[in-house]
């Protein structure tokens, strides 16, 4: 079974496949995604603080809310006790 198995990986080896053709060289491929993934980085880095721009406002209660916040965890009461 051994030698079956090495005599079928010898003959494959001996056979040369006709690689496919590339753009560029793998260098010039592989530093032209660096770039591009630096330049998204960029971007992203450059929007980091847009939450800070403005002071923080108190929210709301929002009657169409799905599920209003009402565990109040001060001294206030809740409007519902369950």
């Amino acid at each position: 079974m051994l030698t079956q198995l090495a005599g079928v990986v010898l003959a494959a080896a001996e056979e040369h496949e006709e690689l496919a053709p590339l753009i560029a060289p793998p260098l010039v491929i592989g530093g032209a995604m660096l770039a591009a993934l630096l330049l998204l980085m960029l971007v992203t880095v450059s929007f980091m603080n847009m939450g800070n721009r403005h002071e923080a406002v108190e929210e709301s209660d929002d009657p169409h809310r799905q599920h209003t916040n009402k565990h109040m965890h001060g001294n206030e009461s809740a409007s519902s006790h369950h």
